[in-house]
């Protein structure tokens, strides 16, 4: 398997490590968000409600203010990375892009030092071309979905945090 990996790497060129490291980069940060929202999240918002009960509500502008407080907090926290994880899934599309045109590169030059008569060193420089440029298409998508996800997920739990303050 392992060496199916590598020959996958060594037909895209070296184009496809770079989108290798994002793809780690990537998948590091969305098991990071998987985490915090299966195993964090309600615990966050529990602590801050529970702080929440402890405040004297006699004053409405100072119980106002700690309210935004709080949820500012919690949106933040579930936020977190979500730029970060966007611009990976912008920048996957983009480094298979750069593949393909140093594949069309190796192309042009394999044509222009044997001519067109050599379509086997043609193919293989088009496929060096187009794995980079799919790899990327994929792993953008994957992104995509999870970054869609979380993002659904935190603001349906904010939304509910927020209406359990005003209870």
């Amino acid at each position: 398997m392992l060496a199916d990996v590598v020959d996958f790497l060594q037909s895209g060129g070296p184009v496809l490590y770079g989108i290798l490291l994002v793809t780690l980069m990537l998948w590091f940060l969305i098991l990071d968000r998987y985490w915090f929202f299966r195993s964090q999240a309600k615990p966050l918002c529990r602590q801050y409600r529970e702080q929440w009960a402890t405040l004297d509500h006699n004053d409405n502008w100072c119980r106002e203010k700690v309210r935004r407080l709080y949820i500012s907090q919690v949106k933040q926290a579930f936020n977190k990375h979500f730029g970060l994880i966007q611009l990976l899934v912008v920048i996957c599309p983009l480094m298979g892009l750069l593949g393909t045109v140093t594949g069309m590169i190796n192309v042009f030059d394999t044509m222009a030092v044997t001519g067109t008569g050599n379509a086997r060193a043609m193919a293989s420089g088009i496929s060096m071309a187009t794995v980079p440029t799919m790899a990327g298409m994929v792993i953008s998508l994957i992104g995509l979905y999870f970054k869609t996800r979380f993002s659904s997920m935190a603001k349906k739990q904010l939304e509910i945090f927020q209406d359990k303050l005003l209870k």
